[in-house]
């Protein structure tokens, strides 16, 4: 199999990059723009394996797009290319329309034209909107976003399904609850927390700190998407949660415990704008027709993270100073287009 994978720079991308390397015989190609949230330094693991190639490209760019398919012939598709950030998206929310919608647009046009053998569209729990307990969301659910990304992300659901039930288009879609493990940009929940504890920073905590997020580790949801990948049905959707449903609050004063900083850390902040209260979901139909179930459970899970923060201090300055940016430019910025 030869696996294109969009955004795969990124914090999931990279994981799913990693895995497909390490544990397949795929052919791996990543596209990726390197916006903010991009970063190469991701993938060192992968850096010279015969197997792997980068391709830096914009997914908006039609040309750009068709000369990677073109040139690379994948019999997939994998699509995480996305502006992911909420806050981002109230503050300036062109960029996720422009990059979520046109994105996808024409990374679908492409595939349709190629005859791609199957394109996997990742979504997210946010497009289901803010859910009362005890309420989990079923793929049959309706859409409900709440904000500039999350609207974004369903209105790039619906295009995405509508190439499956126009055009014949072999696409899935997966939507997964909150992500963390290593290699996380320092701007969402966990690793934000983390990295503010470790240098004794407040820990700014959004109205009450009373949202209740389901967490789902990185490597769970990559196999996740491989068995959606692999097993799942054209034309369907499937959830991908962690099982593991906290309050932000509860998720800040782990964090806190694990690195051994006092409570007095935590500073309540205005709340977002349009803050969703709850999330949930259930993944019982991809375990069904798959058998994929998460492994990680998140106490494991979060003292692990925090591990690796500590131990990649460095990558955590890198990133937070934008420093990691020098990075594609020091290893590609001599070396010819193969």
């Amino acid at each position: 199999m030869k696996l294109l994978v969009t955004g795969g720079a990124g914090f999931i991308g990279s994981a799913l990059v990693r895995m497909a390397v390490a544990e397949t015989d795929w052919r791996v190609v990543n596209l990726d723009k390197l916006t903010y949230a991009g970063n190469l330094e991701n993938l060192t693991p992968v850096e010279g394996n015969p197997r792997y190639r980068f391709v830096r490209a914009d997914i908006c760019d039609q040309r750009a797009v068709e000369a990677a398919l073109a040139e690379e012939k994948p019999d997939a598709i994998v699509h995480f290319a996305a502006e992911s950030h909420v806050d981002r998206s109230i503050l300036s929310p062109e960029p996720v329309i422009h990059t979520n919608l046109l994105g996808s647009f024409t990374l679908l046009e492409a595939a349709r034209r190629r005859g791609i053998g199957r394109f996997l569209h990742v979504s997210t729990d946010e497009v289901y909107g803010s859910l009362e307990a005890p309420l989990s969301a079923t793929e049959e659910f309706p859409l409900n976003p709440s904000s500039p990304y999350s609207a974004s992300k369903a209105g790039s659901d619906l295009l995405a399904r509508s190439y499956f039930v126009t055009f014949g288009l072999p696409v899935v879609i997966t939507r997964a609850s909150n992500n963390y493990g290593p290699y996380q940009f320092p701007e969402k929940l966990i690793p934000l927390m983390i990295a503010n504890a470790m240098e004794d920073r407040p820990l700014p905590v959004y109205g009450d700190g009373m949202q209740v997020r389901d967490w789902l580790y990185v490597d769970d949801h990559c196999r996740g998407i491989l068995a959606a990948l692999e097993k799942g049905r054209d034309g369907e959707i499937y959830n991908i949660g962690g099982n593991r449903s906290l309050p932000n609050l509860a998720v800040v004063r782990q964090v806190l415990a694990l690195t051994g900083k006092p409570e007095t850390l935590i500073q309540y902040v205005t709340d977002r704008l349009g803050h969703d209260r709850r999330y949930a979901l259930t993944s019982e139909k991809l375990t069904r027709e798959t058998g994929w179930r998460p492994a990680m459970d998140f106490e494991t899970g979060l003292a692990g993270v925090i591990e690796w923060y500590r131990a990649n201090a460095a990558w955590v300055a890198r990133v937070r100073s934008g420093a990691y940016r020098a990075y594609y430019e020091q290893n590609y910025g001599g070396r010819t287009v193969a």
